[in-house]
């Protein structure tokens, strides 16, 4: 009799009631943002609102099923799911329907579905089940390499179909990947690089390689003592310049003109105004807007449905990448908060529970779900509220759309049926 209540109660419900609240609030703001003034046809399929009523009851029909499944079923099929998935990013090359200048998107009739919002939980159990292997070790370069290799197949073919937002989100399994024993210098390296390209298109080569070269002797003649040769600074010295004057190249000759816009306008590198006018018309006006409409919400907000630039459709895609300045607007600072509140509880819930799993396939898919809910939350909040470059990442459970959100349950419900497994193995 207790284990069948294990079984029947061992999911974890603060979870659960987690992603109903942000689900059943999103769907509140993508009302707000999409309604017209029409009269309320809730499962019309021509209105946003409408669609996405019909993709939570098929999300809710999708959560029974994932549930239902047994959990060792998501580590035995680990590898074929991630092989589904690569397959069904490759066959958009040949099947795909360009929307907004991306090859990312299958069209079913009027719905379109996008695999690269899949293809995220399906490399989380690749690399759950990789890591989880009895003979895998993150500490050896080989098996660093191959844990990589998993993460960069579907970036580079995300990338490929012009999805640049969707690619940056595999930079979160290096959390993961830190966690279950890869170095901390790889870190160090990834955030040195970071702050490298930021100085070297702020502040050119020359200025930054001055400051490099302050730093790496400075540290070099902290750390004399211990005889480190000199040869040691000057090679890192050769590689930072080098990288900086390839991060150069990269944003004049590689990047498009509208991505070389955004990191422009984000760093302040425009000098001329009339250009910088031109620019911000062109490139920034979504930013503003959305800058505009949740400065105009205040504390308390201006109420559901209330909104006077949210239905002035002053912001552009406001209903999707841009949902979070609705809340701003309509709920205030207190709105945006208990959002900014009900994700952090998500991935600290989901880290606890991940530390006390007892099988490290579970442990290691546990931390990519954090990882994946993490970097979306921080990068879209602060792409509205332009503290970052404008990406398209969507705010999971309250951006439109059914890929984003069967995706996001997906990988947040097969967490929680593995995390009910180690309650019914007592």
């Amino acid at each position: 009799m207790i284990r069948e209540n294990q079984r029947r109660f061992g999911f974890d419900w603060p979870l659960i009631l987690i992603y109903f609240l942000l689900v059943g609030f999103g769907y509140l703001n993508i009302m707000s943002a999409s309604h017209n003034g029409e009269v309320l046809s809730y499962f019309n399929m021509s209105t946003s609102y409408g669609k996405h009523l019909i993709f939570m009851g098929l999300a809710v029909i999708l959560i029974v099923l994932t549930l239902s499944v047994e959990a060792k079923f998501y580590e035995h099929f680990a590898s074929i799911i991630y092989v589904v998935a690569i397959l069904s990013l490759i066959g958009l090359f040949v099947f795909g329907k360009d929307v907004n200048g991306a090859r990312s998107w299958y069209g079913i009739g009027s719905m379109t579905i996008q695999p690269s919002e899949f293809a995220k939980f399906a490399t989380a159990l690749a690399v759950a089940k990789y890591i989880s292997d009895i003979q895998t070790n993150l500490k050896t370069f080989r098996d660093q390499i191959k844990a990589a290799a998993i993460i960069f197949l579907p970036a580079l073919l995300i990338l490929l179909q012009n999805d640049a937002g969707s690619t940056l989100v595999y930079a979160s399994f290096f959390f993961v990947f830190y966690r279950e024993g890869l170095q901390q210098i790889y870190l160090v390296i990834g955030l040195s690089l970071v702050i490298l390209a930021v100085l070297a298109l702020k502040f050119g080569i020359g200025a930054t390689g001055l400051i490099a070269v302050l730093i790496v002797f400075g540290l070099f003649f902290l750390r004399r003592k211990k005889r480190t040769s000199i040869l040691q600074p000057i090679m890192i010295l050769i590689v930072s310049l080098v990288f900086a004057f390839g991060v150069k190249l990269f944003y004049n000759h590689v990047l498009k003109p509208h991505q070389q816009n955004r990191i422009s306008l984000w760093l302040r590198l425009e000098k001329d105004p009339i250009k910088l006018e031109r620019m911000k018309k062109a490139e920034a006006y979504n930013l503003i807007q959305s800058e505009e409409a949740i400065g105009a919400g205040g504390f308390w907000g201006k109420g559901f449905m209330q909104g006077t630039r949210t239905k002035g459709k002053f912001v552009p895609e406001q209903d999707t990448d841009y949902i979070f300045s609705t809340v701003g607007e309509e709920w205030g600072f207190l709105g945006s908060s208990f959002v900014v509140i009900l994700f952090i509880i998500l991935i600290m819930r989901i880290l606890y529970l991940s530390e006390n799993q007892k099988s490290q396939f579970s442990r290691v898919y546990g931390y990519s779900v954090a990882s994946i809910f993490f970097l979306h939350f921080t990068i879209n909040i602060g792409m509205v509220m332009g503290l970052i470059p404008t990406v398209g990442i969507p705010l999971p459970f309250f951006s439109a759309g059914g890929s984003g959100l069967w995706a996001f349950t997906l990988l947040l419900f097969i967490f929680i049926k593995l995390d009910s497994n180690k309650i019914n193995e007592w």
